[in-house]
């Protein structure tokens, strides 16, 4: 979810992967993939930044649980690392 501002100056609180697309009409208008639209305070590089911002922050959580479960898997003995691994898929394929 990013927090933007409403005209009004309520925050607004979007999911990020239903943001379908962003535009200036001079203000900023958010469309989401279900067509509503939200005219928020931000300028577009801030939107687009936060949208980064939380993508990316996705992306790191999934890495970081990634790797935790490979070292319970290395810190159980008999387990072995492939059963672990194999809960948990990312982006870039399944870890071994």
């Amino acid at each position: 979810m990013i927090r933007l501002t409403r005209l009004s100056g309520s925050e607004l609180y979007l999911n990020a992967d239903l943001i379908c697309s962003v535009e200036a009409h001079p203000d900023t208008v958010v469309t989401l993939v279900d067509g509503k639209h939200y005219v928020v305070t931000e300028p577009i590089g801030d939107v687009v930044d936060a949208i980064t911002h939380y993508r990316a922050n996705v992306l790191a959580v999934a890495d970081s649980l990634a790797d935790a479960l490979e070292d319970r898997a290395a810190a159980s003995p008999g387990t072995g690392s492939s059963a672990a691994a194999g809960q948990l898929y990312v982006l870039h394929g399944e870890r071994d």
